[in-house]
């Protein structure tokens, strides 16, 4: 029987440190950036997670995509519901649960700073990999995540 491969511990710490810096540095180059004057950056992070589904999505689904609590999200989905740039609506499947979509003007807005967004992000990948390292760099994160690292 096969014995399982030992596990450099501190080599995959040392990686995942690479990574959390690597996140820190670019999360404060991005929110240092003029897109967000009409939204902050967690904001936008709930709009993108609804625009990226075509239908609505109950609350503990938007949670898994974005880096809030519960709580946080609650606060924050009663923001941007007031803002008219998400709407609330009852599950049908379960009168106890709120299925969130975003609205005409949620989705201008989300479209509008992602487009930002999207070209600040290839910039700064961009000025640091090649096309191969970005490649490698998605299938590599798609493996942490589960994914597998298909686009």
């Amino acid at each position: 029987m096969d014995q399982p491969a030992r596990i450099d511990v501190r080599l995959a710490n040392e990686a995942w440190e690479s990574v959390m810096s690597a996140h820190s540095a670019l999360m404060h180059t991005f929110a240092a950036e003029h897109m967000w004057s009409e939204i902050s950056m967690r904001e936008y992070d709930v709009l993108y997670t609804l625009a990226k589904h075509d239908a609505p999505m109950r609350m503990c689904d938007v949670q898994s995509g974005v880096l809030l609590s519960q709580p946080a999200l609650s606060r924050m989905v009663d923001r941007l519901a007031t803002r008219d740039l998400i709407a609330r609506e009852a599950d049908p499947n379960d009168g106890r649960a709120v299925l969130l979509s975003l609205t005409p003007a949620g989705r201008s807005l989300q479209q509008q700073v992602g487009r930002a967004h999207a070209k600040s992000v290839a910039r700064q990948l961009g000025a640091a990999l090649t096309p191969q390292e970005m490649q490698d760099l998605r299938s590599l994160a798609g493996k942490l995540t589960g994914g597998g690292g298909a686009p």
